[in-house]
């Protein structure tokens, strides 16, 4: 039986409320919030949380032999974005890490690609939507994304969600379109569309059931997606899914995410779903594509640990909206008087990956010490080459110490630098994300986030950062 192995996803912690843009900006800007991706985050930084939620069963890294990384907002072009996330996860160094990015159908493209792929496929959906200030895209957008590991039972794991059917079908619409180098989309006329993709959605879906052989009757939870708001309502509406099968598109909590919207809706729908209940996956966009799954008795003991609802319950106050503009460079804000920060050096990063992505520390094979970063000398017993690796980012840690500094240079002043006494041993000083000054505590509980520290030279430097506690999870939980 092939199908889904196991998922996780990853919703930002900062929100920003649609009736603070309507505030500074007049007009009607509407109800609830949307998801931000802090100062230090991009495609890249999200789609490797996304799929450290995954990966978090034990053994589960091993068997993945390819890695897609789907996205609209490439941190990096000409650049493997992929290959970051792979170093990240520490995957092994064969297997294949692609990009499918450029259009927000590529979200599709890599679950299905996935889901048909007979080796354990990690699909990743990362997205982060802007638009003009004021904007639809800006005030219904949102950021986040979702992660998807596909294989079956001979791969050692077992399937959580069993793959009944799909079916695609392709387009040519030109109802959104972005040119190379511009900062937002363009979109024409809502109601040219909206009949078309109505009609595409019919055809997939009665392709999906046929090849499946079910009715529509059968659907327990219906998950549509797309860009195109006034298609998907009418989609919900039309298709003769019975009304209390149609799930919740979350728009109005963390707004909609593009690429990685149809992620994130199938990942809340498995938080939840019962053994036995079938899910159908609808997702419009430059034509239509459905995929068919049904939970399987496996499901209750292999969800996520941080479920969609937990997080976006977990996230902050409302923003000031005049941060969001800086954040996403719509408003030029002065930096601090110093010197321009320096790029990371190619040579360097590579020799030292494990550390630099991964995280990997080293422990004493003779005293036990563990070392961050990592060493060939042991600062106890000084053995010399008697380590071994020791992957740390899954590792929580209390806060020993704590630095609150004006003036050094960041986006989102002032910097929170804390030093960490990770449990099992080891200290490390680093940034405090997502996080006020009142969370900067001795004594105060973290974790480890992939983050982008800095971008100078037009080189993206990621590292690791610290970040509080606050899921709700048990310790122990990664």
């Amino acid at each position: 039986m092939a199908g889904l192995i196991a998922y996780g996803a990853y919703v930002p912690y900062h929100r920003l409320a649609r009736t603070d843009v309507a505030a500074a900006l007049g007009g009607r800007g509407g109800k609830g919030t949307r998801a931000v991706a802090g100062y230090d985050e991009d495609t890249t930084s999200m789609a490797v949380e996304a799929a450290r939620g995954a990966l978090a069963r034990d053994g589960l890294r091993a068997r993945v032999s390819q890695l897609f990384l789907a996205t609209a907002a490439p941190a990096y072009l000409d650049k493997t974005n992929a290959a970051a996330v792979h170093a990240a996860l520490g995957l092994d160094p064969h297997v294949l890490a692609a990009d499918m990015a450029g259009s927000v159908r590529s979200g599709l493209g890599a679950l299905v690609t996935a889901a048909r792929s007979p080796v354990p496929t990690l699909a990743v959906l990362s997205d982060l939507r802007i638009g003009l200030p004021g904007g639809t895209d800006e005030v219904a957008g949102g950021d986040g994304a979702a992660a998807f590991v596909f294989g079956g039972h001979r791969n050692g794991a077992p399937v959580i969600a069993e793959l009944l059917a799909h079916d695609t079908v392709s387009d040519e619409l030109l109802d959104r379109w972005r040119l190379p180098g511009a900062p937002v989309s363009r979109v024409w006329e809502e109601r040219f569309a909206e009949e078309i993709y109505v009609s595409l959605a019919d055809k997939a879906l009665t392709a999906a059931l046929d090849h499946a052989a079910l009715d529509i009757g059968s659907i327990d939870h219906f998950v549509v997606a797309g860009l195109h708001t006034r298609a998907c309502a009418a989609v919900r509406r039309t298709a003769g899914v019975r009304p209390e099968a149609v799930t919740p598109d979350l728009a109005g909590a963390i707004g909609n995410a593009g690429t990685a919207q149809p992620g994130l809706l199938l990942a809340d729908v498995l938080d939840r779903a019962r053994p036995g209940e079938l899910i159908a996956l609808l997702v419009l966009g430059d034509g239509a594509g459905v995929l068919l799954l049904r939970a399987t008795d496996a499901l209750p003991a292999h969800r996520a640990a941080r479920p969609v609802a937990a997080q976006i319950a977990a996230g902050s106050a409302p923003m000031p909206y005049a941060t969001y503009l800086s954040w996403r460079g719509l408003l030029d804000r002065e930096p601090p008087r110093r010197p321009d920060p320096e790029p990371p050096y190619a040579p360097p990063a590579h020799r030292r990956t494990g550390w630099k992505y991964g995280f990997v520390a080293s422990r004493c094979e003779k005293c036990a010490t563990r070392h961050l970063p990592p060493d060939r000398v042991c600062t106890s017993c000084h053995s010399v080459d008697a380590m071994t690796d020791e992957p740390m980012a899954h590792v929580r840690g209390t806060v020993a110490t704590f630095t609150v500094d004006r003036l050094a240079a960041t986006p989102s002043p002032p910097m929170l630098v804390v030093v960490v006494d990770y449990d099992g041993g080891g200290r490390f000083r680093c940034q405090l994300t997502d996080a006020t000054e009142a969370d900067a505590a001795i004594g105060a509980r973290v974790e480890m986030t992939f983050r982008r520290t800095v971008t100078a030279s037009s080189v993206h430097n990621y590292f690791w950062k610290a970040r509080p506690v606050r899921t709700g999870e048990t310790e122990g939980t990664h």
